[in-house]
């Protein structure tokens, strides 16, 4: 005789007299599952794309890259249990990368649509860039990063060359960013940035900000040295634009928009040395690996 039985822990087995054989995991951690969110958004095909999976820890770094390789997002996102928490690694189509945000955003909607969380229930993140505590509040998620230091700088010479204006300040932050401040909203759109010459000039990672005509700030965002010539909406680059404006407004609390052709909303507050980065999801697609 033989007989299934359903383990919420992990698995199905099938058992038999005196033999366990496992069959599959369940759908909530399978190595063979990708699924694609767009975040920072409620609508479908806006905002950025992320590929997330529910994995186990038996998938190797290498493995990691040459999936998010194939996925070609700014990144794929790989979840893992740890006991009550999570550890994440996040990937662009070329490198490993320490923190992302809207990757981070739609691994968490995940988490609670499929139930894993319950919704009154927080996420913690152990993430390379730090812990990162996530919360649902109604529609919205709340994520808790770290802020980065920004230091004023002298602006690149290659600057206007590569990106087509000329910056009123420049600023550096965390993980090679650089920060270039426009007069207008209008300055930010009209941006042509010339992403080999960036690559070349050490301008490989910058973000571009205003103040917005509808909203407290305006961004775009390029990191063509990671493989992502502009970035759809970038999470991780509030964690320097917000204690920027705060230094420019004296204000803590901001919404912002990011001007990349499909768009993204932002609510952002500093908190201390805490920047809560609240944003939406929608859940794209579910596919299995034939591999």
């Amino acid at each position: 005789m033989q007989l299934f039985i359903s383990f919420s822990s992990i698995k199905k087995c099938l058992i038999t007299p005196n033999l366990v054989v496992p069959l599959i995991f369940i759908p909530m951690i399978n190595n063979s599952v990708v699924y694609q969110v767009d975040a920072f958004t409620h609508e479908a095909f806006k905002g950025n794309p992320a590929g997330v999976m529910l994995v186990d820890d038996t998938i190797d770094a290498a493995w990691m890259q040459q999936m998010a390789a194939e996925m070609n997002l700014s990144e794929t996102a790989y979840v893992i249990p740890k006991g009550e928490a999570f550890e994440i690694r996040y990937f662009t189509p070329t490198v490993e990368i320490p923190l992302c945000g809207h990757a981070t955003l739609a691994s968490a909607h995940l988490i609670y649509q499929l139930g894993i969380k319950k919704e009154n229930e927080s996420i913690l993140f152990h993430a390379k860039g730090g812990d990162l505590i996530v919360a649902k509040e109604g529609d919205w998620i709340s994520m808790n990063f770290p802020a980065y230091p920004i230091e004023k700088i002298n602006t690149p010479p290659s600057f206007n060359t590569c990106l087509g204006f000329e910056p009123l300040e420049t600023y550096s932050s965390s993980y090679g960013w650089i920060i270039g401040v426009a007069t207008s909203e209008e300055e930010i759109l009209s941006a042509q940035p010339n992403f080999e010459q960036m690559k070349s000039n050490g301008l490989g990672h910058v973000m571009i900000t205003a103040p917005g005509k509808k909203v407290d700030y305006v961004v775009r965002c390029f990191a063509p040295v990671a493989g992502i010539n502009e970035d759809p909406v970038t999470g991780s680059a509030q964690c320097g634009l917000v204690p920027l404006w705060h230094i420019k407004t004296g204000k803590t609390t901001f919404n912002a928009l990011q001007l990349s052709h499909r768009t993204g909303a932002l609510k952002l507050k500093l908190i201390n040395d805490r920047v809560e980065i609240k944003g939406q999801c929608r859940t794209i697609f579910k596919a299995a690996l034939d591999i």
